[in-house]
């Protein structure tokens, strides 16, 4: 049940790693690969927002995620762990570390795949989509992590945990979630997730500074409110 996450976590190390040993590459050439990627992730997450059909839906969940995340600090947490990470390897660059951690961490995490790739593993027993999940995730994990470092290998670790979650907790969707809402479900979560990876690639391109993980819990309240808006429209 849970091999295609595995593969998709142990794809982002691997990948991450052999990122790192190429760290050699001269600075504007990193920097020019970074702006590259940055610009990808606000391409794609422009698509992805565009998927969502109740706007007012999204701008509940995302104010609302907004204030239990910022209550909760969930940001902070998550560069104090990368800040963690990077005094436990004795880098002097620890605030690299956290950013390479949260923004990879971000990166792999809210993407429609990340749900939609679980789900399809667990119900149906299918784990293409976690299949092509890992290698694009590789693929971006060493892009990252030769630009911003070691950070990125651990970001597999939340992935995985975040997924093999959403496996485990699949055989009970029924119970939360109908089949007939799923499909509304998805397009709601797939344009806030859209959100969130377009504020990554203007946060890596410096053009605003928002504290993108704080806003995480509307991924968990656009489900409440899509089976709660759908159910008073019956």
């Amino acid at each position: 049940m849970l091999l295609g996450t595995i593969i998709n976590a142990a794809a982002i190390a691997v990948a991450s790693l052999i990122g790192v040993r190429i760290r050699n590459v001269p600075e504007d050439i990193r920097k020019l690969v970074m702006q590259a990627l940055s610009l990808a992730l606000i391409v794609i997450g422009m698509q992805m927002a565009v998927t969502g059909q109740n706007f007012l839906i999204i701008i509940i969940s995302l104010t609302s995620g907004a204030l239990v995340g910022g209550w909760l600090r969930i940001d902070d947490r998550l560069n104090q762990l990368g800040g963690w990470l990077g005094k436990r390897l004795g880098k002097n660059s620890q605030g690299n570390v956290a950013q390479a951690f949260v923004s990879s961490t971000l990166i792999f995490a809210t993407g429609a795949l990340a749900i939609l790739g679980p789900l399809e593993a667990a119900l149906r027993g299918d784990h293409s989509l976690l299949f092509t999940k890992s290698s694009i995730d590789g693929f971006s994990a060493l892009i990252i992590s030769s630009t911003l470092g070691i950070g990125v290998l651990f970001a597999a670790i939340p992935v995985f945990l975040y997924q093999a979650s959403i496996t485990l907790l699949a055989n009970q969707i029924d119970r939360f979630v109908p089949d007939v809402l799923m499909d509304l479900v998805i397009a709601e979560i797939t344009c806030i997730g859209g959100i969130l990876i377009l504020a990554i690639g203007l946060n890596l391109l410096n053009v605003i500074d928002v504290k993108i993980a704080n806003l995480l819990p509307s991924l968990l309240i656009v489900v409440g409110l899509v089976v709660a808006f759908q159910s008073f429209l019956m």
